[in-house]
């Protein structure tokens, strides 16, 4: 690759930021289509092994760049990311391209239409290479639970690269992508971002539409950023964000200064509140160290460290593990057999409501039964109010918990996860087991707030990825950038920037 403008070699695109491929882009250092080519050609390379996508989208990936290319060279006026790759999870539909959501019952079904994130990333000259791989409905924290295979963490494949969002998650951190798009229903951006070394954010819920994302959990589930820094992560915000009125959820506010935040972060004068709950039994020591020490960072860089407790974060596993699965059993009702997607048992001689039961069987994985078996029980007559109706109380108790936390402090820390990756297939039998590599993340859901996970190192016992889970106010989600971004440098400053510098070469 040459650049345009001077005939001297330009740097390996697939090794550098979103931003600096955008400036090399504006610069004329390369072209859209040569960013492209590049990526492809990485994906092409690695992903046998890393399985971050489902489905490469080669002709519209490089259609989409000659796009980028033509109105730049028309003097159009384009967005901070023309041309920059992403890579997007397989639960937004994405016109004449395949969306399984990581399940059998929709293989080969083609989308007649773009969900709105989609259609503001094309909209915004974003290049999207395919869909990524995640568990099957986004149930899961492993993408061991995907219909199709699992995916491997690049920084040692035989581990799991989180979930449900490990695809993305895996596409950056084995350079496939810049930039990449997750849900987070109950961790699934962050706590793949913390396994793998890059950085997620679940915006505050309601900010980015959820038009045209296959439901989970509709109260739940929230679209978010992906990438390996926290400005990279803030562009891609700006892009996706903002009032759609096609989602009846969507807030009709501006977007936060998200940009100006991570490109100014300091945390100077900031209460960072530390949650007592948030430690003991079952954090890998590890993780801790690494914890300590990004509070101990945050307070020389002049934070006011203030320590917290909020007693029914202790709860917030079992009424998320009520109420997600409830919402999905009411969601994936629509998955019949009759409409679109699988069908298995209409030979003539069976009924509509066999077909379904067939198709239902044949379509959906042990861990989507599970949690619709889980939900329909927990709806049903005689025990709706002692199990949703309780847990939605939790819910309620751990919205107070955050308001009287956030009334004490500008943003809470804590780890992402209590481990780092842990082996493909250690967990698979062991529901609970699974289902704990959530301790930290699920509180946010429940009580709509922004959250972002970004690297703070690795645990010296494995050499493997630890996160910092930021946590701010809804509406608040510059917070978030403000502060990772402070730690970000001075993290790098001190020890290196883990994905950028010590991620091994596939």
């Amino acid at each position: 690759m040459t650049d345009t403008t001077t005939g001297t070699p330009s740097p390996d695109p697939t090794r550098m930021t979103a931003a600096a491929i955008a400036d090399g882009i504006a610069a004329g250092e390369f072209t859209a289509v040569e960013v492209t080519e590049a990526h492809l050609a990485r994906v092409d390379a690695v992903d046998e092994k890393v399985h971050a996508f489902l489905h490469v989208d080669r002709d519209g990936a490089l259609a989409a760049a000659r796009a980028v290319d033509g109105r730049r060279a028309a003097g159009e006026p384009l967005g901070a990311l023309a041309g920059v790759p992403l890579a997007l999870k397989d639960i937004f539909t994405t016109e004449g391209v395949p969306t399984t959501v990581g399940s059998k019952i929709l293989e080969g079904w083609i989308p007649p239409y773009d969900a709105t994130l989609t259609k503001r990333l094309k909209d915004a000259g974003v290049v999207v290479l395919g869909k990524t791989n995640m568990d099957e409905f986004a149930m899961g924290s492993s993408t061991e639970n995907s219909a199709y295979g699992p995916t491997g963490n690049p920084w040692d494949l035989t581990r799991i690269p989180g979930g449900s969002g490990g695809g993305s998650a895996a596409a950056l951190a084995s350079w496939q992508a810049p930039l990449a798009i997750g849900t987070d229903t109950g961790g699934s951006i962050r706590q793949p971002a913390a396994v793998t070394g890059t950085v997620g954010v679940k915006p505050t819920y309601g900010a980015v539409s959820r038009y045209g994302m296959v439901a989970f959990s509709s109260s739940l589930d929230q679209g978010g950023p992906c990438a390996r820094t926290v400005l990279d992560a803030a562009l891609l915000h700006e892009v996706i964000a903002g009032h759609d009125p096609l989602d009846s959820t969507s807030i009709d506010a501006p977007v936060p200064p998200v940009v100006e935040a991570a490109r100014n972060g300091s945390v100077e004068g900031l209460r960072v509140g530390v949650i007592s709950e948030f430690r003991g039994d079952g954090y890998q020591a590890g993780v801790m160290r690494r914890f300590d020490e990004s509070v101990e960072l945050l307070a020389a860089l002049g934070a006011e460290i203030v320590e917290l407790s909020c007693p029914s974060f202790t709860k917030a596993l079992a009424a998320y593990y009520l109420i997600a699965p409830s919402e999905c059993s009411s969601n994936l009702a629509r998955f019949d057999g009759l409409r679109y997607g699988l069908r298995v048992g209409d030979d003539g001689t069976r009924s509509a409501e066999q077909v379904t039961a067939l198709t239902r069987e044949a379509g959906f994985g042990p861990e989507v039964k599970r949690r619709v078996m889980l939900g329909t029980y927990a709806l049903s007559s005689g025990y709706y109010d002692a199990y949703y109706g309780s847990a939605q109380k939790v819910r309620t108790l751990i919205s107070r918990d955050f308001e009287r936390a956030f009334g004490q402090v500008d943003v809470i820390v804590s780890p992402t996860t209590p481990t780092t990756a842990f082996p493909i297939g250690e967990r698979a039998d062991d529901p609970m087991a699974m289902y704990l590599a959530d301790l930290c993340t699920i509180p946010s859901n429940l009580a709509g707030n922004a959250a972002m996970s970004l690297p703070c190192g690795l645990a010296p016992e494995d050499g493997l990825p630890v996160g910092l889970q930021i946590i701010a106010p809804a509406m608040a989600d510059d917070r978030l950038y403000r502060v990772g971004a402070a730690v970000e440098a001075a993290f790098g400053a001190r020890w290196g920037h883990p994905i950028l510098e010590e991620a091994p070469t596939l």
